[in-house]
């Protein structure tokens, strides 16, 4: 049995607390649209996890590598782009996988049973009926070839 964790969620003071900053400046990454906090039925901000992991990239991107706001906002949205462009090159490579495992089986299913056939071709006896028949030397020279044993040699006029 999997034990599962409940999701809890921080007030803006707490949060501000966490990273060492003012409650302003994370009112202001909501207001720039950078982070999305729910809020209760009394209008308190509530921060989940996922908000935290979010303001924990803006504050690295604001205050560890000198990025403005712009450029915070811009540098999510690329990566939110990135993201969804994987999923649709994942989901590209999973059903081109699975052509590629259809087209195989097809041809292994092909092979198998040309194999087969090519088996039952040369174990088959041979009979006068079914053996081809070898052109007489009379017939052979009026069509302009010679005949050697089973080799045909053909010229042309």
């Amino acid at each position: 049995m999997k034990i599962r964790r409940k999701k809890g969620f921080f007030s803006i003071s707490a949060v501000a607390k966490m990273f060492s900053v003012h409650q302003q400046t994370v009112r202001l990454y909501e207001k720039q649209g950078l982070i999305t906090p729910k809020r209760s039925t009394g209008n308190t901000r509530l921060f989940s996890e996922e908000d935290i992991d979010r303001l924990e990239e803006v504050i690295y991107l604001t205050h560890e590598m000198g990025i403005n706001l712009a450029g915070v906002e811009m540098i999510l949205r690329l990566k939110k782009q990135i993201k969804k462009m994987q999923g649709e090159m994942n989901k590209l490579f999973d059903s081109t996988q699975e052509e590629l495992d259809i087209e195989s089986e097809k041809s292994k299913a092909i092979v198998q049973t040309s194999s087969q056939q090519l088996l039952r071709l040369k174990n088959k006896p041979a009979t006068e009926k079914n053996a081809p028949k070898a052109p007489s030397k009379q017939t052979a020279e009026q069509e302009g070839s010679i005949t050697m044993d089973n080799w045909e040699v053909e010229y042309e006029d």
